[in-house]
């Protein structure tokens, strides 16, 4: 089951040692996890609009609360329907919507592969963005296994390794450093698009 490790709705770390450039760094660790356990106990007791969120979260609605909140919505855990209402993802539709990335530039990578020229990019981005998500290393490996052999990555050559388990299993440190995957994605895309165009 996907894990989830409150992270900083800013800089994502998941202790009280912020980046140096984050807005909440200094905010007392307890606040930045009381803010995500307020807006998801709100939201467990049944979907709501934004402003009945805030009227209904315990205390005052500030930077930090809206933050959390976005952070949920861009992570894909709070899904908000065409009306403006907000719902908490059980844990199999979060499975579900995590299994296919739907924003870009992650969308692209997914549907299309790692090509030669951005297959380093491509699966350090692949690798963290689940980990991002919350899935388990076993989960994560399995996933960009099948990625790399579904989406014909693999079969276009270009990697030193004998085997997709083999290279995803040298791409570890990446999952366990919990980088970000944005910056890599990106630039795999536009190689990937420029292959593909």
């Amino acid at each position: 089951m996907p894990h989830f490790d409150y992270p900083c709705p800013d800089c994502r770390a998941t202790t009280s040692l912020h980046d140096a450039d984050c807005r909440f760094e200094g905010t007392p660790w307890v606040e930045v996890e009381r803010a995500y356990v307020d807006i998801v106990s709100v939201l467990t007791g049944g979907p709501c609009d934004e402003e009945t969120l805030r009227r209904e979260v315990p205390g005052e609605w500030g930077p930090l609360q809206q933050a959390a909140l976005d952070r949920l919505t861009r992570d894909e855990r709070v899904s908000e329907a065409n009306s403006g209402v907000l719902r908490l993802l059980t844990a199999e539709e979060f499975r579900e919507e995590v299994s296919e990335p739907t924003r870009e530039p992650m969308r692209t990578l997914y549907l299309k592969g790692s090509v030669p020229g951005c297959h380093d990019n491509a699966v350090f981005a692949m690798i963290a963005w689940y980990e991002m998500v919350g899935l388990s290393w076993p989960e994560t490996r399995e996933n960009v296994v099948n990625w790399l052999r579904e989406t014909g990555a693999w079969d276009r050559g270009g990697f030193e390794e004998a085997t997709p388990q083999e290279l995803v299993e040298k791409k570890r440190h990446v999952y366990e450093a919990g980088y970000g995957w944005k910056e890599k994605a990106t630039a795999a895309k536009r190689v990937i698009d420029r292959y593909h165009a």
